[in-house]
């Protein structure tokens, strides 16, 4: 029997990474082990060692035989290859000089106003009703749903249905729910770019209609979007709001001071660990990397929030701290070409609510033990159900 290390691992907080990880690292930054579904893989748990693999066009996320390639985990959606292994990498570039625009540090910064309005409503309504209150479903879940309805072009009067297909998308145990729900995400998705035809609006999905790709692209796209749009941020605002609230004397720095706001923000991105499913990523050559040799088709696994705590690159990693001087940027939100095109959107998201969540309720607190938060373990996204809070 192998002796490799085997994923999932345990983790007796949430809001930590298991220490797995760093005593691997600590031995090889770039080293083999067993996937949930027992096939063999590199993880890359090392900070250098990740944004190399993130910068090298030798690895990618389809393999020439998808239906044998080794898999992370059972979940469609990027628990295992996906995309054209012959077109790959042409229709990402052509992906990302379509989108680019739409998702510019500019223009997301003309729409932080707008962000501004949403989280005081928000806010304005968890006061009027009292607490306690589920933060998550008060604030986590309708803010960036509902930015990204209008960034997108979405009705939002859709949010409960998409965001139910999202849910099953998550899936980690039933890889044909994750499918069927992946499929049903982009049919709506597409429906409503197709719609954009007849009617444009200044959003992304009329760019996506008037877009020089093939139609699957296109639908493939505009799912793509609307989950990564809000699913993420939903976690990080919950994770931020539970680093802080554990931290009363980092919570009150921030209260002190606004400018370390977005300092702050940086650290939740690096710190916060809501799944610890990984990236995909398969050698589309033989590669050499940290003096290990990841042979074609090989599966590579990205632990960013692993890499995120490298102690060779970042003092007392495990610690956070809201004035931490970020020497080296955080992969979080990934790197070089496969830097994430949302960034700018889930900064501004997550800056307007640690710069006004805290202000507004500066007695906040959990409603429950910490230890009786619910975590999503059998979500690829992984976060909490629930968020209870009062003040």
């Amino acid at each position: 029997m192998s002796r490799l290390p085997q994923l999932p691992f345990a983790r007796s907080d949430v809001l930590e990474v298991s220490p797995e990880f760093a005593e691997l690292r600590a031995r090889e930054p770039i080293t083999k082990v067993l996937t949930e579904t027992g096939d063999e893989a590199w993880l890359v748990s090392g900070y250098d060692e990740i944004r190399q693999v993130f910068a090298d066009h030798r690895f990618g996320r389809s393999h020439p035989t998808p239906e044998s390639a080794p898999r992370l985990s059972n979940n469609a959606l990027i628990g295992g290859p996906n995309g054209d292994h012959a077109t790959e990498h042409v229709v990402h570039a052509q992906m990302r000089r379509l989108l680019a625009p739409a998702f510019s540090a500019r223009r997301m910064g003309a729409l932080s106003g707008r962000v501004e309005e949403i989280v005081a409503d928000l806010l304005d309504r968890m006061a009027e009703e009292g607490p306690p209150c589920d933060l998550h479903a008060r604030l986590s879940v309708p803010l960036p749903i509902q930015v990204i309805c209008e960034l997108l072009g979405v009705p939002y009067e859709d949010r409960d249905r998409f965001r139910a297909i999202a849910e099953e998308m998550t899936d980690l145990s039933d890889p044909a729910r994750s499918a069927a729900a992946r499929d049903e995400m982009s049919e709506y998705t597409y429906t409503i770019v197709k719609g954009k035809r007849e009617e444009p609006g200044e959003d992304v999905y009329s760019d996506l209609a008037a877009a020089d790709l093939p139609e699957d692209e296109i639908a493939k796209i505009a799912g793509g979007l609307l989950f990564a749009g809000h699913e993420t941020t939903v976690n990080q605002i919950d994770y931020g709001v539970l680093l802080l609230l554990r931290d009363p004397e980092q919570r009150e720095a921030l209260l002190r001071d606004p400018s370390l706001v977005p300092g702050a923000v940086e650290e939740i991105m690096r710190t916060a660990a809501p799944s610890q499913h990984g990236l995909v990523r398969y050698a589309h050559e033989d590669v050499e990397i940290a003096g290990v040799t990841i042979r074609a088709g090989e599966l590579v696994m990205l632990a960013t929030f692993a890499a995120n705590r490298d102690e060779r690159v970042y003092a007392d990693p495990d610690r956070f701290d809201v004035s931490r001087e970020m020497f080296h940027a955080h992969v979080g939100f990934g790197y070089a070409s496969h830097y994430c095109l949302g960034a700018s959107l889930a900064r501004v998201e997550l800056r307007t609510v640690f710069g006004a969540l805290f202000r507004r309720f500066p007695t906040l607190r959990p409603a429950v033990p910490y230890e009786r938060l619910e975590p999503r373990v059998d979500r690829l996204t992984g976060g909490f159900r629930a968020l209870p809070v009062t003040w």
